[in-house]
């Protein structure tokens, strides 16, 4: 009885795993037709998004979800260790915590794969979720790259109510593409993340309004470095 439910469990396993890497390798030049995040969100709040490629996506864009996010991703492998660690830490009673600025635990790697490949969800289906997402967020970075995973997460991560992708938020926001987007709208736009139906762009909520100037200054700080101006150039 054991030998035969676990050959059935490898079967399900490596069907599973040789699907996934299947579809995994279509996304590479293919964005995903749909998200599980994307369904659920039609029926309360509508679908609006329009993929775009890596060009048609403004260079303040892709440099403001960097500086915002994930500082580190021109150089990490999937995992920022160092953000993970502190995030593990203690905090000291009373002490005041404030939104990191690509400072984070989660990777801009590891948010395209929950986005793309699994579900949102509150802790119990957070803590199911982990073990694909350690998976998916490593495959990722060997079959995509930086630049897929960045242009990938750019058009499927929600910036509003049913708003997905950087284009949809653009011409919702400020009716213009994503390509004409200036600096601060850039910056706005990021701000709402990670809660875009609790932080809104318009009406402007107290910490979009708190949030992207803080993001500019990043992004002049950042500017700079060579990782960043080599995965951006």
């Amino acid at each position: 009885m054991i030998k035969k439910i676990w050959k059935k469990t490898k079967r399900i396993l490596l069907v599973l795993f040789f699907t996934s890497l299947v579809y995994t390798i279509v996304c590479r030049w293919l964005m995903p037709p749909i998200t599980i995040t994307q369904i659920a969100n039609t029926f309360g709040y509508g679908l609006k998004r329009d993929y775009v490629s890596w060009n048609q996506i403004n260079y303040s864009v892709k440099l403001a979800a960097i500086a915002s996010e994930d500082q580190a991703f021109p150089d990490h492998s999937g995992f920022d260790w160092d953000a993970i660690e502190k995030s593990l830490k203690p905090k000291k009673k009373g002490k005041k915590t404030k939104i990191p600025l690509g400072g984070g635990a989660s990777t801009i790697t590891q948010q395209t794969a929950k986005n793309v490949f699994l579900w949102q969800g509150g802790f119990i289906t957070k803590f199911i979720r982990k073990v694909p997402e350690l998976y998916f967020t490593k495959l990722i970075e060997w079959v995509w790259g930086k630049e897929r995973i960045l242009e990938v997460y750019l058009n499927v991560i929600e910036m509003g109510p049913g708003i997905f992708g950087i284009q949809a938020a653009a011409k919702h926001y400020f009716k213009k593409d994503a390509a004409k987007l200036t600096r601060a709208e850039a910056a706005m736009i990021i701000s709402c993340l990670p809660n875009p139906k609790k932080f809104t762009v318009k009406p402007m909520s107290r910490r979009v309004a708190w949030r992207y100037p803080q993001i500019l200054k990043q992004m002049n700080n950042l500017e700079g470095d060579e990782d960043i101006k080599t995965l951006l150039r």
